[in-house]
């Protein structure tokens, strides 16, 4: 199930300030990648769980005009559509420090 997050995340494109990327790591390469991560994430369970739910309503003898006529089918789709894309909500949970991440890389040096 996707957390409240995604309803805190711009539903638009939105600028963002490098620096403040940047500061969370120390590395803007490092911040994109565990940003772009997350998103995949996000984007895996949100195509799971709108997968779960369209199950529901698969029949194979549905008709054309039963397939047309499937508004909850419809709405749910929409519900799906209108969610700020997982992209947005992986950068708003990264700022806000809700993202485990570590660089093994780092841990090793003395």
């Amino acid at each position: 199930m996707l957390s409240k997050d995604h309803q805190n995340a711009p539903t638009t494109t939105v600028v963002r300030d490098l620096k403040k990327l940047e500061d969370k790591t120390g590395n803007i390469y490092e911040s994109i990648a565990i940003v772009s991560k997350r998103a995949n994430q996000i984007s895996a369970n949100m195509k799971e769980e709108l997968h779960n739910k369209l199950q529901e309503f698969a029949n194979d003898s549905d008709t054309l005009e039963e397939v047309f006529e499937n508004r909850e089918q419809i709405e749910i789709s929409s519900y799906y559509e209108r969610l700020p894309k997982a992209t947005l909500i992986a950068t708003e949970e990264f700022l806000q420090g809700k993202v485990y991440h570590r660089n093994p890389a780092k841990e090793k040096q003395p």
